[in-house]
């Protein structure tokens, strides 16, 4: 989805978010509001999740097995968590919700019940890229179509378990065709797991219709940063496997001498879990439930054809795509400057206008390396705290870097960069 817009057009926030009266300090004096442009490392919580977060405090309790009312409490929301997170996704009745840390952990866990070799791109991210035991890279083309036969020459060339594919690019925001790839690795004989980190919090997921077996992404990038993730998939493989973790909660019965392993989910969520960050993204996943997806799509649309009309403009200035027949992108803008490191744009972006991005290879060494930028680049990704008055300030402060105009001086030392002297960081303001 594309737009285009002129500078007076305005583009509000669509939620609330924690953090959108954060003011912060500049390295040549005074203060500014806080502009978020990192929303794909870790989104801000919405006012939602605060709220259910506040609410729990005072019966947060151990799960499971407690006779105590705080303790009856903290189950039934720990478990009606996992009815929250189905809903959102769409899972089918032969689905299970199993509770993790993030996306890594999901993926990981999967690796250790995948009973044969796993097919995956060369663009993933290193959660989708270094978990699989058995694995076949296939090296994706110039064009999404031609991956997608490539993809379906290799899933037929041999017997497959699993083709893992990431749902939307971390580095460039592009969207796969989901449903289309389900189809294909089923007509293989294989299943499909979907990395949903970068999906999720943008577009509207259906695991049942889409044909998706297994699922999984991140609490902390769909507004809810209390470290919990989720992997939905079919139970049979995560039945058959052995335990990700060997503990209690994770058994039915204990001797000395055998263990009768507990059934999915409860078999692979050894130990006291993170009651928290499940109450936490079940309530982000209820949040977002109740928005129409389409405006969310719209409201990034406006938010990254503003940035790229913007930047487009900016002399040395080259924007980073995979694929030129992608039909789809998330909110996510990556680019590099000639003259000038990912990381002096970054710190310069932070010292002298309070604008958060993110520079570096984004755990995603393979393809940088293919987009000619094996030292990084600046990504800039929005959520739905973010408006145009946000997007101006960095185009405006991007314009002032490349004409030479900055306040500062910066250094590089231990490999990041820092602006010479740095004057935001004193005792009293790191509370």
């Amino acid at each position: 989805m594309t737009a285009v817009l002129t500078a007076d057009v305005c583009v509000a926030p669509l939620a609330q978010v924690s953090g959108s009266d954060l003011r912060v300090p500049l390295v040549q004096g005074g203060d500014c509001a806080y502009v978020n442009f990192d929303y794909a490392a870790s989104a801000p919580a919405l006012a939602q999740v605060t709220d259910r977060i506040g609410a729990l405090l005072p019966t947060y309790s151990s799960v499971h097995r407690g006779a105590g009312y705080a303790s009856r409490v903290s189950t039934e929301c720990y478990e009606k968590a996992r009815d929250s997170v189905a809903r959102f996704v769409g899972a089918g009745d032969d689905q299970v919700v199993v509770f993790t840390r993030n996306t890594t952990d999901s993926l990981n866990l999967l690796a250790g019940c995948v009973p044969g070799s796993t097919v995956v791109l060369d663009i993933e991210h290193h959660a989708n890229l270094l978990p699989w035991k058995n694995s076949r890279v296939v090296r994706a083309a110039d064009t999404l179509d031609e991956t997608v036969r490539l993809l379906v020459a290799e899933l037929c060339s041999k017997p497959t378990a699993l083709l893992a594919v990431t749902g939307a690019s971390n580095v460039t925001g592009e969207v796969l065709p989901i449903a289309a790839l389900a189809e294909v690795a089923h007509r293989c004989g294989a299943r499909i797991l979907v990395d949903a980190a970068q999906l999720a919090p943008h577009r509207r997921i259906d695991v049942e219709e889409w044909g998706v077996d297994y699922l999984a992404f991140s609490g902390h990038k769909l507004y809810a940063p209390f470290g919990a993730g989720v992997l939905v998939g079919r139970r049979d493989w995560l039945d058959a496997a052995e335990p990700y973790l060997a503990g209690g909660g994770a058994v039915r019965n204990v001797t000395v001498e055998s263990t009768q392993w507990a059934p999915a989910p409860a078999r692979h969520e050894a130990g006291t879990p993170n009651v928290l960050g499940a109450a936490a993204l079940a309530a982000a996943c209820d949040a977002l439930s109740g928005l129409d997806f389409g405006t969310v799509a719209e409201h990034e649309a406006a938010l990254t054809g503003r940035l790229l009309d913007g930047l487009g403009s900016v002399d040395g200035l080259e924007f980073l795509r995979l694929w030129s027949d992608a039909p789809d992108t998330v909110g996510i803008v990556t680019f590099t400057i000639d003259g000038f490191e990912p990381g002096e744009i970054a710190a310069y972006l932070s010292a002298e206008h309070g604008i958060g991005v993110r520079d570096g290879r984004f755990c995603a060494h393979p393809l940088l390396g293919r987009l000619g930028r094996p030292d990084g680049a600046v990504r800039v990704s929005v959520g739905l705290g973010s408006c145009s008055g946000d997007v101006d300030r960095l185009v405006d402060a991007v314009r002032t870097l490349v004409a030479g105009r900055r306040n500062w001086t910066y250094a590089k030392e231990s490999g990041q960069w820092n602006p010479v002297p740095e004057t935001r960081f004193s005792r009293d303001a790191l509370v």
